[in-house]
């Protein structure tokens, strides 16, 4: 079968281009179908019929059987049919008991809004579907909570704007026969570890009034479904995850821009690439999404491709958008509108459009740069393909993830899912949410099933928490909730001022002001340069002003790691290795500016912060034969930075939720020592994961060093654009002989 974008496609194979470095083709599957249950309610059978509804994939049927039992969890494909799997079993209850109550949780107010939609559309008996979040209009919040029975919202509603007024939503408590959490993979690291939390004052506040709701999880696929949906649920949910809907087929191609300096390891923009494929498939009829990570980059890539078709086919420029976050609920109902009914061919979008919104039938996925994880680009590239054969490419990024997988893109079809792993029980994010739950309800024993024994344990050290008749209450006259970010450990943070207006541009997690807000950093917003000019620690406030330069600023820091204690430790070929609790010490000391043309260094600023120390999680080896002489420090380095760089093919992480240390003599250890740590305070399960899969993460960086180009070391394999010591000292050959010693280099 010729495709329609096998043109676009050859131009990367040109004799002058060697951007398309894999294509595969992915077989089309077929479904394979049950019955339809026949103890479903005949009501809402009879709706879902007129629907056209009159069988189910074998996994939806197999739902059904297991939430008629307790707990379970869907994890399948994009478009398989995950939300009829959980509505299913909602829709009965509501049915047969006019006062049964569900919670839907999403992660986007996008994606509350559009399955909304397709509750109402199914039309069936006793369904009253309302959606609860910060747009929901005051005057209409009481009518949904006496009126709803099945109230869609999001965790950060739950945690600031339910739980805290649950005498208001008496009712819904009393009354609570299932909680249904979609995409949760989603909910990860410190995220995932306040929700699990949020979940757990929600199961305990449902237990006062009466109810025990049965968890109802879907997820794309993960390596540890049933892991990951107990943290959430509370206990261990029945896993489905034999996908039985049909899949067209689908071309899988990587792009990797053309290398344009192999020394410096510089290549072409990954943002022009993109927009280029973009406008050559949109000029042939292709229907196309290009997912971008951040706002500014949806908006460059948008740009340029609207540029691209201005000269080649002008008449289609105005048919291509960008979604992001900070357009209007109105704007973004729009887009949507628009690819769905064909207006528009194209669209730029950052996550907002990677979960299951429904935006019609499009033909390609674009992907700028590796998501972070196997389940994120999936998922993206499963929104391509629903009308026939479709196009998913990941156009690689130049840093150590997005090269390792051009270098080995077999990974992408063949390599299963990472782990979501997140640590509800990290002290410094449970701490807040005891509180809250203190402000709630006191606590007492009982609520170790909830918070385990050491959580209440830690609720009985805390200051502000009373111990009364009752159980430890909040002694404060506010709920605590409202200061409590469920994206940060940290429980303060920044705010981002422009000085002349007083306008609030946004926040920075407390914890890295130093290294974002400091006087002198070049702070970007919305694509928009801006100058810090002043930061102030003891009000929480950065001032900024708008200005345009052609450099940016990278901070410099002293480090160090202090080893608390050893939960475990082993020893594999060519290596010891631990893992435990560690103290990080970090300090900015000044910042350097560089030039954004070549990178190239303009000058160092000296900065007078204070020392920031955190507990946290850490994995650390010592090589059994480490390099010699002035090698030594430059060789670990640069392991450190690629190992950190392929830490998220393991573990579902941001290369910026990760830190790390190398040291010549630690003094603990006595031995040259890379540390490897999560870098939110209390971890998240990152680190732990590393130890876990020790021998695979060192063989697949020494892989990485050893097929990099470049002579000296680059941002493809060793240098990092994080890195407090200005990428120096670094010695890549020597990384690569100190790894190949410890993974079985293949």
């Amino acid at each position: 079968m010729i495709a329609p974008w096998e043109p676009v496609l050859a131009f990367g194979t040109a004799p002058e281009g060697t951007q398309l470095v894999h294509r595969s083709r992915i077989p089309a599957r077929d479904a394979r179908y049950a019955p339809f249950p026949a103890d479903v309610a005949p009501a809402v059978a009879d709706a879902l019929l007129a629907a056209g509804i009159d069988r189910l994939y074998t996994h939806q049927a197999e739902l059904w059987d297991a939430a008629a039992r307790g707990d379970a969890m869907v994890v399948t494909g994009t478009a398989s049919g995950k939300s009829l799997a959980f509505n299913l079993p909602v829709l009965d209850a509501v049915a047969r008991d006019p006062a049964a109550r569900a919670l839907y949780l999403y992660p986007t107010k996008a994606l509350a809004q559009d399955q909304a939609r397709a509750l109402t559309s199914l039309h069936t008996p006793g369904a009253r579907v309302a959606i609860y979040d910060g747009d929901t209009p005051t005057g209409e919040r009481r009518q949904v909570r006496r009126w709803a029975n099945l109230i869609l919202t999001n965790p950060d509603m739950l945690h600031v704007g339910i739980l805290p007024a649950h005498s208001a939503w008496a009712d819904v408590m009393a009354n609570l026969r299932y909680v249904v959490v979609d995409e949760a993979h989603a909910y990860r690291g410190v995220f995932g570890s306040h929700v699990a939390n949020v979940l757990a004052r929600l199961r305990r506040l449902a237990a006062a009034y009466g109810s025990q709701p049965r968890f109802l999880l879907a997820s794309a696929t993960i390596a540890n479904p049933g892991e990951a949906g107990a943290t959430l649920a509370g206990r261990e949910p029945a896993v489905v995850d034999d996908d039985g809907s049909a899949a067209a087929a689908r071309d899988i191609c990587v792009w990797n821009p053309p290398l344009l300096d192999a020394d410096l390891g510089v290549r072409a923009s990954t943002l022009g690439e993109a927009a280029t494929l973009m406008a050559g498939l949109v000029a042939r009829g292709q229907r196309t999404i290009v997912f971008a990570k951040s706002r500014r980059a949806c908006e460059l890539v948008h740009r340029y491709a609207r540029e691209g078709l201005t000269l080649n086919a002008p008449e289609l420029a105005p048919r291509i958008a960008p979604y992001r976050a900070g357009y209007t609920p109105e704007q973004r109902r729009r887009i949507e509108q628009q690819l769905t009914n064909g207006d528009l061919l194209g669209v730029v979008a950052t996550s907002a459009l990677e979960l299951g919104v429904d935006i019609g039938l499009l033909d390609c996925a674009v992907s700028v740069g590796f998501p972070g994880a196997m389940a994120s680009l999936r998922q993206q590239w499963g929104r391509a393909g629903r009308r026939g054969l479709g196009l998913g490419v990941l156009v690689a990024g130049e840093d150590q993830l997005d090269q390792y997988l051009a270098q080995h893109p077999e990974e992408l079809v063949a390599r299963p899912a990472e782990a979501a792993v997140s640590n509800p029980a990290n002290p410094a994010v449970l701490e807040g949410h005891l509180r809250c739950a203190a402000a709630e309800l006191p606590l007492t024993d009982a609520d170790s099933a909830h918070f385990g024994d050491e959580g209440i344990a830690l609720a009985g050290r805390m200051p502000d928490l009373v111990r009364t008749r009752a159980g430890l209450a909040y002694r404060g006259a506010d709920h605590p909730a409202a200061r409590i970010s469920l994206r940060s450990s940290s429980p303060d943070s920044v705010a981002v001022v422009e000085q002349e207006t007083g306008t609030l541009l946004g926040t920075v997690d407390g914890s890295r002001a130093d290294s974002t807000v400091h006087e002198g950093a070049v702070y970007l917003h919305l694509g928009e340069q801006y100058l810090v000019t002043s930061l102030d620690l003891g009000a929480n406030v950065a001032l900024v002003t708008p200005f345009e330069a052609d450099y940016y600023t990278q901070t410099k820091r002293l480090s160090s790691t202090r080893i608390v204690a050893v939960r475990e430790q082993r020893h594999v070929p060519g290596a010891g290795v631990w893992f435990g609790d560690i103290q990080a010490t970090e300090q900015v000391v000044a910042y350097q500016r560089k030039r954004i043309a070549d990178h190239k260094p303009i000058d160092l600023v000296a900065l007078d912060l204070p020392e920031r120390s955190f507990a946290t999680e850490a994995v650390w080896f010592v090589p059994d034969r480490p390099p010699e002489g002035p090698r030594l420090l430059g060789s670990l380095h640069a392991a450190e930075h690629a190992m950190i760089g392929l830490l998220p093919l393991l573990a579902i992480a941001d290369r910026g939720d990760i830190g790390g240390l190398s040291i010549d003599l630690h003094p603990q250890t006595g031995e040259p020592t890379v540390f490897v740590y999560d870098g939110h305070p209390g971890g998240a399960g990152i680190a732990e994961q590393g130890y876990r899969r020790f021998e695979q993460w060192t063989s697949r960086t020494a892989h990485l060093l050893a097929e990099c180009p470049c002579e000296k070391g680059c941002p493809s394999c060793v240098q990092s654009p994080k890195c407090g010591n200005l990428n120096e000292p670094l010695d890549k050959e020597g990384a690569r002989t100190l790894l190949a010693g410890i993974g079985v280099l293949q």
